[in-house]
């Protein structure tokens, strides 16, 4: 049975409005912008009154543009980057890889290998080619920047001083 034949059937001149008195709304906010196009505050009543041939002709009709929408703009968050941690001693220096995450912390990609115990910059290169999502030239910084500490290190004796 299509929306047209139902008009004719369903009775149309006793229609009464259905009221809802346990539906209340919470209170509306009131924004200051005025390029926002707000509605008014719902009544706390809500009345509903159609008849079929009322039904038809609201499926049948576009629904109005709706406001645009504001949206938030945020800020990206950094890219994870690799950082060199060093353990200064007396003795030994030792050199361990970490990525840190912006907003969550670091990761721990090694151990610390320490030089002159065992050649760290060879084992903490090994490590760099075993990973096959850092590049070429993210390597090369780090190899350059561990051996700038070591010899560092190397150049105080041992020493913070």
């Amino acid at each position: 049975m299509n929306t047209l034949s139902m008009a004719s059937v369903l009775p149309t001149s006793n229609l009464k409005p259905l009221t809802f008195p346990s539906i209340r709304t919470k209170p509306s906010f009131a924004l200051t912008n005025p390029h926002l196009h707000v509605a008014s505050p719902t009544p706390s009543r809500f009345k509903l009154c159609a008849s079929a041939t009322e039904i038809a002709v609201a499926e049948d009709t576009p629904l109005p543009p709706q406001p645009q929408k504001l949206g938030v703009v945020v800020k990206p968050t950094d890219k994870p980057r690799l950082v060199l941690k060093f353990i200064w001693m007396e003795k030994n220096i030792g050199i361990a890889l970490d990525q840190m995450i912006p907003g969550h912390g670091t990761i721990p990609l090694s151990p610390y290998y320490f030089w002159p115990r065992k050649d760290a910059w060879e084992e903490l290169k090994e490590l760099l080619e075993s990973k096959p999502w850092i590049s070429q030239k993210q390597m090369i910084i780090l190899l350059n920047q561990a051996t700038d500490i070591i010899n560092l290190w190397q150049q105080s004796g041992g020493n913070l001083s």
